[in-house]
């Protein structure tokens, strides 16, 4: 069959509101001002789809939105960007989630309303579209608790179709970091978390401890390190690769761009050094402006930068 896209992409749907400036809360009916407002496309899954499209790749999305017009305006924004909708639910008996982001430059805090996230099901996946892609990405496994049991399935599915499968389970609000997360990791061809989820899947105190736990169950493993730059493992190979230095505005998605830039690096048969570097421009190049795909960067303009 012929592979209509490079990357189906399973995850959460939400936007996310960017408040930035004096972003610090005070309670007692206080009122602060802050200096700048965006609504802009959220969540992690999402941002990492539009990521990949901006970098060339042909990209479908599978997930669930509220009819309302949070809903609405993903489904506008994902499609404005070349990515296939039509493998995304519109259920009108829940409410699209959001996120309120308060951002200090490199540093931010969360509120999340999970809405829709948590009721994506296996069963509202369009598993038609599996063997027309090359390669399938599952972003917040933690807030999908609908679907967390049956990714193993999902993955182990799609790998049976010749897909590779990438994963970024991002943080566990519970932090507990479990939630079948050793069952998944086996059907996992490519692992990219950061330094703090890998650290507390793994249950080691270091990244190399962490690596050296995992490496022998998850094919290639990828962790963002932040303004440290990225590590890579695959077997007993190991790449390094700094960050692009950039004017940080906001450091939202970053993370998500990193994976997108990896990923088209796997797709493309490179080597490790170089899919690893490529991901950290992607990552940077994602932080000079407001929001996680406000400044993603082209194929063009990354390969430029590496």
């Amino acid at each position: 069959m012929p592979k209509d896209f490079d990357v189906i992409v399973v995850g959460e749907l939400n936007c996310d509101l960017i408040l930035r400036g004096d972003v610090m809360p005070v309670f007692g009916q206080v009122e602060k001002l802050v200096s700048e407002a965006t609504l802009t496309i959220g969540s992690s899954s999402a941002i990492f789809a539009c990521g990949a499209a901006r970098l060339g790749l042909r990209v479908a999305f599978l997930g669930k939105v509220g009819d309302d017009e949070f809903g609405h305006f993903m489904l506008r924004e994902l499609a404005a960007r070349g990515i296939e909708t039509s493998g995304i639910i519109v259920d009108p008996l829940v409410k699209t989630g959001l996120t309120v982001i308060l951002s200090q430059g490199n540093d931010r805090a969360m509120l999340t309303f999970a809405g829709s996230i948590a009721e994506l099901r296996f069963g509202d996946l369009d598993l038609a579209l599996l063997p027309r892609a090359r390669h399938l990405h599952l972003g917040s496994y933690y807030l999908l608790t609908g679907l967390q049991p049956h990714v193993p399935r999902l993955f182990g599915h799609a790998q049976d179709l010749g897909l590779t499968v990438s994963l970024d389970t991002n943080y566990d609000p519970s932090e507990q970091w479990a939630g079948g997360i050793a069952e998944v990791l086996a059907h996992t061809d490519l692992f990219l978390p950061n330094e703090k989820e890998l650290c507390a899947i793994a249950r080691q105190p270091t990244v190399e401890a962490a690596l050296d736990s995992l490496a022998p169950a998850v094919p290639l493993i990828a962790v963002k390190l932040g303004a440290q730059g990225s590590v890579a493992r695959r077997g007993a190979l190991t790449a390094r690769a700094g960050i692009l230095p950039v004017p940080v505005v906001d450091t939202t998605g970053a993370g998500d761009s990193f994976d997108a830039g990896f990923v088209y690096g796997h797709l493309a048969g490179w080597d490790l050094e170089r899919a690893l570097r490529f991901a950290g421009v992607c990552g940077s190049l994602s932080t000079r402006a407001a929001g996680g795909t406000g400044a993603q960067a082209t194929l063009a303009e990354a390969l430029a930068h590496l």
